[in-house]
């Protein structure tokens, strides 16, 4: 039987964005391999069907004794495992494993969601990572980008020494259309607003608060608020539990905390929100409330910017302007109910047009086949 090892820098990440990749793999009869730091969900990868292997990474630290740990665990797993095929994804993965498995000879696909900070701040740090980058993809044998921009920026970064045909664009992570399915939200007289992301500062999360206490002021009960999503503080750009508690008390948001059925919340909003200025693949967050019928508001930028026809299925506001989200989103209030709704199903029209998860799998499963002839 055929092995498929796949690599990400959380269990959760590859639970709640790759399982069905997994199942589908299953169904092909392959043997599925788990390689990713333990957590609350290794359990539940394991409850699948797969086999698993911890392995330590420290996703944000800079020390590059433990990179070399990281990437020595690889080379151990793959040694010993010797998996056909190697499916990476999150960026320390989409280095380090990629070195262990090509040194093996093992078919390596990765895929780079969003080249964020890395690819936008010029530190000493970023500097080192955008090389390893450089030494690491073209031993890749496929690389998949979730949008144009990133996958023209790495093309020019890395001229003359990747191949291009190895290069391909998937619909971001794609969405399960029968777990998110329509929902519109009631009819009550009340504008709902939620954002769904990791609570930090590049997501937007505060010019969300500010566009929240602009807008209580001026409709009162008529509009509510919602942050759904980790705090996560050992992260650098992470919102603190003290602020995020400052803009409960002050009644202008209420914070949902973590969920495994996001569909729920999002069920109930009648608007989602993600000002984001981080460089984004495409926002899962966005696919799923596209999917689920929801008009979406989100910045002009790298990756947001896909899932919004500006006006047909929601608003595009620019990137670090409380100014501009404020009226993207007041855009939505003044809306009828009718009209959301009607947003709405233009959004769950892309989504099925465009980013239907089974479009995900089906490039994985064609690029597996191909390297396999």
């Amino acid at each position: 039987m055929i092995t498929i090892a796949i690599s990400a820098n959380t269990s959760w990440y590859i639970y709640n964005f790759r399982r069905n990749t997994i199942l589908k793999l299953f169904a092909l009869g392959y043997k599925v391999l788990i390689i990713a730091p333990k957590d609350s969900y290794s359990i539940k990868i394991i409850d699948l069907g797969c086999d698993f292997i911890s392995v330590d990474i420290q996703q944000r630290g800079k020390n590059p004794l433990k990179d070399l740990l990281t990437l020595w665990g690889f080379y151990k797993i793959y040694k010993k495992i010797k998996p056909a095929f190697v499916l990476n994804f999150t960026p320390k993965n989409n280095i380090y494993s990629t070195l262990a498995a090509s040194y093996l000879k093992i078919n390596v696909i990765n895929n780079i969601a969003g080249l964020g900070s890395v690819f936008i701040n010029d530190s000493m740090t970023n500097k080192i990572a955008r090389k390893l980058y450089k030494i690491s993809q073209p031993r890749a044998n496929k690389i998949f980008f979730q949008n144009k921009d990133d996958k023209e920026f790495f093309c020019a970064m890395c001229k003359g020494t990747v191949n291009e045909n190895i290069i391909d664009l998937l619909p971001g992570s794609g969405v399960d259309l029968e777990r998110f399915s329509f929902s519109p939200a009631p009819n009550d007289q009340v504008v709902r607003f939620i954002l769904v992301a990791r609570m930090l500062f590049d997501k937007g999360i505060s010019y969300y608060a500010r566009a929240a206490h602009k807008l209580k002021d001026i409709y009162g009960a008529e509009v509510e608020f919602y942050l759904l999503g980790f705090i996560d503080e050992k992260h650098s750009g992470s919102i603190s539990k003290e602020q995020i508690s400052s803009w409960v008390d002050t009644g202008y948001i209420n914070y949902l905390g973590i969920s495994d059925k996001v569909e729920e919340e999002i069920g109930h909003a009648d608007c989602v929100v993600l000002p984001s200025f981080y460089r984004e693949g495409v926002p899962k967050s966005l696919l799923e409330a596209a999917a689920m019928g929801k008009p979406i508001v989100t910045t002009n930028n790298v990756g947001c910017k896909e899932t919004v026809e500006d006006g047909v299925n929601g608003f595009l506001c620019e990137p670090r302007s409380a100014e501009s989200l404020i009226h993207a989103m007041d855009r939505i209030i003044k809306l009828s109910h009718e009209q959301r709704l009607a947003m709405g199903h233009k959004s769950r029209e892309l989504v099925e047009r465009k980013f239907d998860e089974k479009f995900v799998i089906e490039k994985y499963i064609n690029a597996i086949k191909d390297l396999t002839d």
